[in-house]
């Protein structure tokens, strides 16, 4: 294993880079970074949507949250894949076929998340911020947000998690992520598959260990804040 490991970690890591597209490790990364980072507003805003007080709204975002979220993740590739470009008439690469597939399934799960997380502010907080004349939509931008975000964050790390994961799902498109760099190494070695797969399931579990242990000490800190704020003051 450690040969294998001096052999092929830096095409592992990245590809065929520089001589060729990035792959690898470094692709994983930065397609689970870019999938989040660009979901995020859209699902900020479904996660908004889904809360309104309007039904014309509410309803039509709620249904396609459940029709999303009932559908894997696989169809939404394919989707993307042979589906949008027959109706555009421009056919995109598999980087960018994978990464809108995870912002659009990523964003109904992070509006699921702001949608918690905005319920899970107490009403007195929102009736407050009603009471000092603020409308609805100054009241949830400058009350009830900040407060959900700062609740928010270990699930969404969890959520950085899930993508990540999610990714290996490339393979199926020939995108060169490491799942597929990792079976493109057992191809040309032959007789070890299952030291590569090994140490392809090493790469994954360190990752999302680190980042579910990360998101267990916000969580934590968080929580610790929310008693210390909540704690009754000694008088003076």
């Amino acid at each position: 294993m450690i040969e294998l490991i001096q052999t092929y970690w830096v095409y592992f890591l990245i590809g065929q880079y520089p001589n060729g597209p990035l792959g690898g490790l470094a692709l994983t990364v930065l397609l689970a970074a870019l999938g989040l980072v660009l979901a995020l507003p859209f699902g900020l805003l479904l996660g908004l949507a889904r809360v309104a007080p309007w039904r014309w709204l509410r309803w039509p975002v709620t249904t396609v949250a459940f029709v999303v979220r009932g559908t894997p993740l696989l169809m939404v590739v394919f989707w993307a894949y042979f589906f949008l470009p027959s109706v555009t008439g421009v056919k995109t690469d598999q980087f960018t076929t994978m990464l809108i597939a995870l912002v659009v399934f990523d964003g109904i799960y992070i509006g699921e998340i702001v949608r918690a997380g905005i319920l899970g502010v107490p009403r007195g907080q929102v009736e407050s911020a009603r009471s000092l004349g603020l409308g609805y939509g100054r009241a949830m931008r400058f009350v009830v947000l900040p407060q959900a975000l700062r609740s928010m964050l270990p699930s969404l790390v969890n959520q950085f998690v899930s993508t990540i994961k999610e990714t290996s799902l490339g393979y199926i498109i020939g995108l060169a992520e490491v799942s597929f760099i990792a079976s493109q190494i057992n191809t040309q070695v032959f007789t070890k598959p299952v030291q590569v797969y090994l140490i392809l399931g090493f790469t994954y579990f360190v990752m999302c260990f680190g980042l579910s242990r990360f998101a267990y000490w916000l969580e934590a800190r968080t929580s610790r804040r929310t008693l210390v704020r909540s704690a009754p003051k000694a008088p003076a």
